[in-house]
């Protein structure tokens, strides 16, 4: 498991840009962000051995890594947000920033009021026949409902479904291509990130756990856990909000009553409060796993970064469950 870092992010829900100010941004810089890692054969397409080349650009790397190994070839993908220790609710597009979204031809951001501030750079920088996809729109989420949504396995499938169908549409001499990238990455690629959420699911179905934030509910859910801690407090720490003491005394007795078997701790997302609820159930025993909200390492893979995850909370399962 990753180090636990012991970083205090402030965070919010909405970052309001000026559209105005984004636009000088865009102006003023003829550079780019950090890419994503690319695969030897990403890279050998860019020095010219590939019939055509997507520019892709991606709000965060969690998306990016996906896109990348699905494109292979044919795509170039540069990530924004790369640095585990950004804060993509109020992150602060750059110059970079937006020469990138210019010269893309497909742009993937999350929505669901996790990253406003992609929005104010598409707007500021338009392109004719770019795509873009924004992936709260492709799943019916809306602004308060959970922006986490790499963490479910099932919105996880459905955008890999729309990427595909996207590179396919921009480059459709390759859509054979893109189709063997698909089958490659969701049978053989995703073939331990699958078998992790399906052996959870079926050992420990319904065992109650705890978690500091709302990153965890979709793969509680997805893994079929039962969330104890109130979805209240989850939410307040995902968005930098003060927690009610309702709240915080109904985790200390289910952390103190033993009422869950694990604590799920995002180690991106750390305070006061949260580190007490850690310490204490330590203290009586309770198995506590590590997440992260973003790539960790920042140049690791979408599958090694979430298997690694799964594994520990699988180990942390069976720690406290003796299955």
């Amino acid at each position: 498991m990753p180090a636990v870092l012991s970083i205090t992010l402030r965070r919010s829900l909405r970052f309001v840009l000026g559209a105005t100010a984004v636009t000088a941004l865009a102006a003023t810089s003829a550079c780019s962000t950090a890419s994503s890692p690319k695969s030897g054969a990403a890279a050998s397409a860019t020095g010219g051995g590939s019939s055509k080349v997507i520019q892709v650009t991606a709000a965060e790397n969690f998306w990016g890594s996906i896109a990348t190994q699905l494109g292979g070839e044919h795509v170039k993908v540069t990530s924004i947000i790369t640095n585990p220790d950004t804060d993509p609710h109020s992150y602060e597009p750059t110059a970079a920033d937006g020469r990138t979204v210019a010269g893309a031809d497909y742009v993937i951001s999350n929505g669901i009021g996790y990253d406003a501030w992609s929005d104010k750079l598409l707007a500021a920088n338009p392109a004719s026949g770019r795509t873009a996809l924004k992936v709260g729109d492709l799943l019916g989420k809306k602004e308060g409902d959970n922006p986490h949504q790499w963490y479910s396995h099932d919105s996880v499938y459905m955008v890999i479904d729309q990427i595909t169908a996207d590179y396919k549409k921009i480059d459709p001499a390759d859509a054979a291509y893109f189709d063997t990238q698909k089958s490659t990455f969701e049978t053989q690629t995703l073939a331990k990130y699958n078998q992790l959420e399906a052996d959870i699911k079926a050992k420990y179905a319904d065992t109650p756990i705890g978690a500091s934030e709302s990153i965890v509910t979709p793969l509680a859910e997805s893994v079929g856990l039962k969330m104890l801690t109130p979805e209240t407090f989850l939410d307040a720490e995902s968005e930098g909000t003060d927690p009610t003491a309702a709240d915080k005394a109904a985790i200390d007795q289910q952390i103190s009553g033993k009422q869950i078997k694990i604590y799920v701790y995002n180690t991106q997302n750390s305070n006061p409060d949260v580190v007490a609820q850690v310490n204490a159930a330590k203290a009586q025993g309770i198995p506590v796993a590590q997440v992260t909200e973003t790539l960790a390492p920042a140049n690791a893979t979408f599958q090694d970064w979430q298997t690694q995850e799964l594994q520990g909370i699988a180990d942390a399962l069976k720690a406290a469950t003796g299955k």
